[in-house]
């Protein structure tokens, strides 16, 4: 039984790489806008925002969790597109695990943002950022972006099947800037109002941009929320999951009633 389900998930998992050969500006896309701006912020608008240190050594934790936010409107559109086209009910209609589908969908998902982070990291690289954590910290640092990513991704799917159309996406996307901007990403809490510095260190981006930065050698100044910043990067992402990740599955069950 586990064989079936593992083997239908990669075919499922295939076929939404195939689509990275049919459209890949779509994959293009999501590689250079996290890429655009790391450029913006580091050069057009960096400097000024009180970071004690090179401010790139800050802004690079900050855009690899904003990597793993933004991005997920293609495996949305994709979804609702399925939806409406009848593909998922002929999948439905096939001898194989309906939940293939969502699963061969998140892992191909996942695959794209490990790509994602690794272009964006040599990039950085590039411009002059250097890890001081050591082999295994960036190892750790990779895996809670991918676990923040994994929980964005189900809350994405959720939204997705709750919108039912592609062009409603767009409009469900939006609600991921202020999320992301809200964050520690480019400044540090410490020169914001009070009230919104505490609204911002609570936030799950904040908690993994400063648990990165922490893995990475970086002293990230703040309160309780900073001082346990792996945790709560921990924490959030699997509180997600549980909130999320059973709301999409029974979603989509519902869909075939």
């Amino acid at each position: 039984m586990i064989a079936y389900f593992v083997s239908d998930s990669w075919t499922m998992t295939r076929r939404e790489l195939a689509r990275w050969a049919r459209m890949p500006w779509q994959v293009l896309i999501g590689l250079v806008f996290p890429v655009m701006m790391l450029l913006m912020f580091a050069y057009l608008m960096g400097g000024g925002r009180e970071v004690t240190g090179d401010y790139l050594t800050y802004l690079m934790p900050g855009i690899l969790a904003l990597t793993v936010a933004f991005g997920l409107e293609s495996t949305m559109t994709n979804l609702t597109q399925d939806l409406n086209k009848g593909v998922i009910d002929r999948f439905r209609s096939l001898p194989m695990a309906s939940s293939a589908v969502l699963v061969g969908r998140s892992l191909a998902d996942m695959l794209q943002s490990a790509v994602s982070l690794l272009v964006v990291a040599a990039v950085g690289a590039a411009l002059g950022w250097r890890w001081e954590g050591g082999a295994a910290a960036f190892l750790a640092g990779f895996g809670l972006l991918l676990l923040m990513r994994f929980a964005m991704l189900w809350i994405g799917i959720h939204l997705a099947m709750l919108a039912g159309r592609a062009e409603l996406v767009q409009a469900v996307q939006i609600l991921v800037w202020p999320v992301g901007f809200l964050s520690t990403a480019f400044a540090s809490p410490t020169t914001m109002p009070d009230w919104l510095g505490a609204a911002v260190q609570w936030n799950p981006l904040s908690a993994t941009a400063t648990a990165v930065r922490d893995l990475g050698g970086l002293d990230t100044p703040g309160g309780w929320a900073a001082d346990h910043a792996v945790l709560l990067a921990i924490g959030w992402p699997l509180l997600l999951v549980a909130v999320f990740f059973p709301l999409a599955v029974g979603r989509f069950r519902a869909l075939s009633r």
